[in-house]
């Protein structure tokens, strides 16, 4: 509570900062109800982060002239259903960055999205949130990777707009001596009328397995904007050790008045021999989701989604992790809550 009382105080000193520069409060609040039925056990919740990932954030910044700018920006994950931290072990957790910004782009330092995560998320139709979420298929081959989604003490480089559409992304992380956090990534896409498409290639040093360190994820998204509809793609192959994991995936949405229809496919194959000996190629999963939101206000949304997985082998990828789901059984899931934003 301490915290959340010097963040109230920073968003009262915003208005006497912006003399100086800009500073503001920010946030999402999603919350709703759901269901879900893990093989046998079915489970009924209260649950968060159906259509966003609720959070707390401030940013600023600040004009040094000369067309440079310095800017920061702090955002803490929140699970409104019961009020606590998304993350006990750290505060910022989902952002936590200072950055320099003039005509030759963005130097970004601090915790971050990763560049390769980035690479197919930006395709998603869901954002990669809820029992909808794609991200459920991105194994890390039981590696220590903590890389995944974001990088600690990570150093970025975006290129600025005016490139005739080309784009690319840069990113270093040293890892600072722990096995899953040295990360290194590049991004180099094309983003023009109703085009994107990217190419995404990144590894991180882990805990070696019969003498590998190194995983490696290369991602391939594409989507393009009918007006009436958008159509996204991608597809992520991650490989370590012997083992290896591809996941190809197409998703649409159709905007109605207010509202927004969307629906997702994605396959995931999983090959190889563990160090234990034992062969993954019948662990193999896909899901189908489809979901609709209406706009209430520029602000305010309710929504509700329903998602299926299914397993094969000793898969056991789920919708939501509650109720437990025995390996090869199948996962559904159904939500519908409300989303506000500030």
């Amino acid at each position: 509570m301490k915290t959340f009382s010097v963040i109230a105080g920073l968003a009262c000193l915003s208005t006497a900062a912006a003399a100086q520069s800009s500073v503001s409060l920010y946030g999402v609040v999603d919350i709703g109800l759901r269901h879900v039925r893990n093989g046998d056990a079915g489970a009924t919740t209260v649950s968060s982060n159906g259509n966003n990932t609720s959070r707390l954030g401030l940013k600023g910044v600040e004009d040094l002239g000369d067309g440079l700018k310095a800017g920061f920006q702090l955002e803490t994950g929140l699970s409104p259903d019961t009020g606590a931290s998304s993350d006990p072990a750290r505060f910022w957790n989902r952002r936590s960055t200072i950055s320099l910004t003039g005509g030759w782009g963005e130097l970004r330092i601090g915790r971050d999205y990763s560049v390769t995560y980035l690479g197919w998320e930006d395709y998603d139709v869901w954002s990669d949130i809820g029992i909808t979420s794609p991200g459920k298929f991105d194994s890390s081959l039981g590696t220590t990777r903590d890389t995944a989604v974001r990088a600690d003490n990570q150093v970025a480089y975006f290129t600025p707009a005016g490139l005739g559409g080309f784009y690319a992304r840069a990113a270093v992380a040293p890892g600072e001596g722990i096995a899953g956090k040295k990360y290194t990534a590049a991004r180099l896409g094309y983003a023009s009328g109703p085009w994107d498409v990217s190419v995404t290639s990144g590894q991180t040093t882990v805990a070696p397995v019969a003498g590998d360190d190194k995983f490696k994820t290369t991602d391939v998204g594409a989507s393009y904007d009918f007006g009436f509809a958008k159509v996204s793609s991608f597809y992520i192959r991650s490989k370590f050790a012997g083992l290896k994991v591809a996941n190809a995936y197409i998703g649409l949405q159709v905007p109605l008045g207010r509202g927004l229809v969307r629906a997702s496919y994605i396959n995931s194959n999983l090959s190889g021999v563990t160090a234990g000996g034992s062969n993954t190629d019948a662990n193999d999963s896909h899901q189908v989701a489809v979901g609709y939101l209406y706009n209430l206000t520029k602000r305010t949304a309710v929504y509700s989604n329903i998602a299926r997985v299914t397993n094969k082998g000793a898969a056991g990828i789920a919708v939501d992790r509650f109720p437990t789901l025995a390996a090869g059984q199948n996962s559904t899931g159904f939500d519908i809550g409300l989303r506000h934003s500030f």
